[in-house]
């Protein structure tokens, strides 16, 4: 039980002062800067965060480079740097390819669903308000239930295992990391929302990559280490002494290893579950232009696979050959097993190789990493609380200022409970291996279900309420039972094993689909009508008055007309649409079914107030309107033009040929023929290695650079407001020193 106790006090890298330091400087360094962006968007760019729909979905206005940039920096978790080393350490260089791949075609699916989401849920929030309209309240609470605990589980491991790594590493009380690490990012994400996580996500992630990058050539060109060739050379002549159980030939340098592949397949459930069931990359996809959700997305998702892979077999195998020499930190003691699962492989490395300003910089790429996961769950928290909760079950009449303003409790809320929790998993004695094992468990039941609200008509209300239940319970009882059976009792060193967590995963996973399909059956011939959907749009205008309502105006103002056709208001309650037809993929009926038509050539007005063209209804007609449920389907229209629908529906077959391409490259053609008795030579290696870095560049590249060419005209007009600004001040502060002069 020892060593799965996290609180493990390795050697001291960086004195307690330096870590309170670093991580009270760090936070107050990017509130400010967040809040200054803020001041700068709402000035110059007509950006401003006190609406809900700016809060929530940043005004559905991002683009490409931030897109890809916010998803990097949302999965650029710790497990990516550090815990990717660690686990290198322990199972050889297959460990990091494999995690690789399991963290871009998640990424690739979500694109997928995304953008279909778009086409069929245009003005969503969240994936949350799909279920309701759907599967109705118990659905929704349900699904609720499997977002917070998604959200708060993942959020809190992550603070948990940072606290540790600072604890580890500074002697820093963990109590007192845990509540530091959220206590900035509360501020900056309370005041700035969806929009001002885009931003900071920038940051973390442009300093992370540079950070990364330098951390990797800086160890591989260490005289102790001696380049490509070198680490190989010193891997092989300590091969004796680092033999793997589970390895071919207990070799570190092969991609046949048993105790990797069961990781990196546990991984690839538990980081499926941690994209689909986030609400945040929901959020992400909806806050995107229409031509950004999927090139974005992809662009991410082909960033992130060099960061594991590069940095951790680097790291990794950098550690198992000097972890016996003087220059590391714990000799002449080993490195203990409590000492891998805390993650102190890699500072252990860095301070061996790099010193006292490495473990600075480690300090630093530790807090990017913890505070972009804790921002983005955050806001994804305080959205499902504000609108799915509070909105729905509480005050459904909230005005926009009202749901801002819960948006921000909301926030503290989550940044308390998490904190919470944290301090709870680490007194629980749970490390991180046996969270990753968890994890699948407790969020892979939904995955399915969600799925299949926006692909498949079949799936009944009862299918979708009992599947995802049924599937945990399924996936708990077979990794508690296979502990039983195969280790003959069940605790958290038999849970932590790979073989009853990866079999508990597979059930997690994919019985939902099983209940699903039985449970629907039992309803034949049900079909749900996609254009159901739309009415999530039209809700806002008919539920509210529009001469009262603060959020219309923000509603209309939030999508850019070149990229959007959306309904309008006309002040009387009628909703004026467009005359262009237009359909959902995979409805059978025609595209003139979602044109509001009249009848044989007459107007058409059945009392819901919606009319064709630009014929319009009688003013009494608004107060007709406040039951959405009573709108015919022929009568609603997709709000997007058949333009914009046809750039879509090209966008999400991209979307499904690029997920094939990458789950067929990164799980089949390129891992399955090394999966074979063979240990990597020399040359290989370093060909292998030298890919892994190069991969490094061009994300840096992709999420980084290309950002800012991506919103160069945004920058630049930011820019000369600020110029024009300073400018002006200047002025007026020379002119009062003359006057006072004079």
């Amino acid at each position: 039980m020892s060593n799965l106790v996290l609180g493990v006090h390795g050697v001291t890298l960086v004195s307690q002062e330096t870590g309170y330091g670093l991580l009270i400087g760090l936070g107050v360094a990017f509130c400010a800067v967040i809040l200054v962006a803020i001041k700068i968007q709402k000035a110059y760019l007509s950006e401003d965060s006190g609406t809900s729909e700016m809060f929530m979905v940043a005004n559905r206005s991002v683009g490409i480079g931030l897109t890809a940039s916010a998803v990097f920096s949302s999965w650029m978790w710790i497990n990516e740097t550090v815990f990717c080393s660690a686990f290198t350490y322990r199972f050889g260089l297959a460990v990091p390819f494999w995690w690789a791949s399991g963290l871009c075609f998640q990424i690739c699916l979500m694109a997928a669903l995304g953008v279909l989401a778009k086409i069929r849920v245009p003005y969503a929030h969240t994936s949350l308000e799909i279920i309701k309209m759907r599967y109705g309240k118990i659905g929704h609470v349900v699904f609720i239930m499997l977002n917070l605990t998604n959200n708060v589980f993942g959020c809190a491991s992550m603070i948990l295992t940072g606290s540790q790594l600072i604890f580890g590493i500074s002697g820093m009380h963990f109590v007192a990391a845990t509540v530091l690490i959220p206590l900035g990012v509360v501020l900056y994400t309370a005041v700035g929302g969806l929009k001002a996580t885009f931003l900071t996500d920038y940051l973390h992630t442009t300093i992370a990559l540079v950070l990364i990058i330098y951390f990797t050539l800086s160890i591989l060109t260490h005289e102790a280490v001696g380049g490509l060739g070198g680490l190989y050379d010193k891997v092989m002549a300590t091969a004796a002494d680092n033999y793997i159980p589970g390895n071919f030939e207990g070799s570190l340098l092969t991609m046949k290893s048993k105790d990797a592949i069961i990781w990196g397949l546990i991984l690839k459930f538990g980081n499926l579950a941690l994209v689909v069931m986030d609400t945040a990359f929901w959020q992400k996809s909806f806050a995107s232009e229409v031509s950004a959700t999927v090139p974005g997305y992809n662009l991410a998702a082909i960033a992130i696979f060099g960061i594991p892979w590069g940095l951790g077999t680097v790291i990794g195998l950098t550690a198992r050959a000097i972890h016996n020499t003087p220059i590391f930190p714990s000799y002449p003691g080993t490195l203990t097993t409590a000492e891998v699962n805390s993650g102190l492989v890699m500072p252990y490395t860095v301070k061996a190789l790099i010193g006292g300003q490495g473990i600075v910089a480690f300090f630093v790429l530790l807090f990017m990493a913890l505070t972009s996961t804790v921002s983005s769950s955050m806001i994804a928290v305080s959205s499902i609380l504000s609108f799915d909760v509070y909105k729905n079950y509480i005050n459904p009449k909230a005005s926009d200022k009202r749901l801002l303003k819960v948006s921000h409790l909301a926030v503290v809320a989550h940044a308390i409970f998490i904190t919470g929790v944290s301090l709870a998993l680490n007194y629980g004695g749970a490390d991180m291996t046996w969270i990753g094992y968890f994890r699948p468990i407790l969020s892979c039941p939904g995955i399915i279900p969600l799925a299949l609200a926006l692909c498949w008509k079949g799936q009944t209300r009862l299918a979708a309420i009992l599947a995802p239940i049924l599937g945990f319970f399924t996936g708990l009882a077979i990794w508690l039972g296979t502990a039983q059976a195969l280790y003959g009792t069940v605790t958290l060193t038999t849970t932590e094993q790979g073989l009853p967590a990866l079999y508990g995963a597979c059930g997690s996973l994919f019985s939902p689909a099983i209940y699903s399909v039985l449970i629907s059956r039992f309803q034949p011939g049900y079909a749900f009508d996609w254009r159901e959907f739309l009415r999530i749009e039209l809700a806002p205008e008919f539920q509210t008055d529009p001469h009262v309502s603060s959020s219309e105006s923000s509603e209309e103002s939030s999508i850019s007309d070149e990229k959007k056709d959306r309904s309008r208001v006309d002040g009387k309650g009628v909703v004026v649409t467009s005359p262009e037809p237009a359909h959902l993929p995979g409805d059978e009926t025609p595209a003139s079914r979602d044109v509001i038509e009249p009848p044989h050539g007459a107007p058409h007005d059945d009392g819901s107030g919606i009319v064709s063209g630009a014929e319009k209804a009688a003013p009494h007609s608004s107060k007709k309107n406040n039951n959405i449920a009573a709108i015919p389907l022929d009568d609603i229209q997709h709000p997007f033009s058949a333009a914009t629908l046809q750039q879509l529906h090209r966008w999400y077959k991209i979307a499904w040929a690029v997920f094939v391409f990458v789950v067929l490259v990164t799980f089949v053609v390129w891992p399955m023929p090394l999966y074979r008795d063979y240990v990597f030579t020399r040359s290989f290696f370093s060909s292998w290695t030298a890919v892994a870095i190069a991969w490094q560049f061009l994300a840096f590249f992709a999420v980084a650079v290309y950002p800012l060419y991506d919103g160069r005209r945004e920058i630049a007009k930011a820019s000369r407001g600020v110029w024009k600004a300073t400018g002006a001040f200047l002025g007026r502060l020379r002119r009062r020193r003359g006057d006072g002069g004079s």
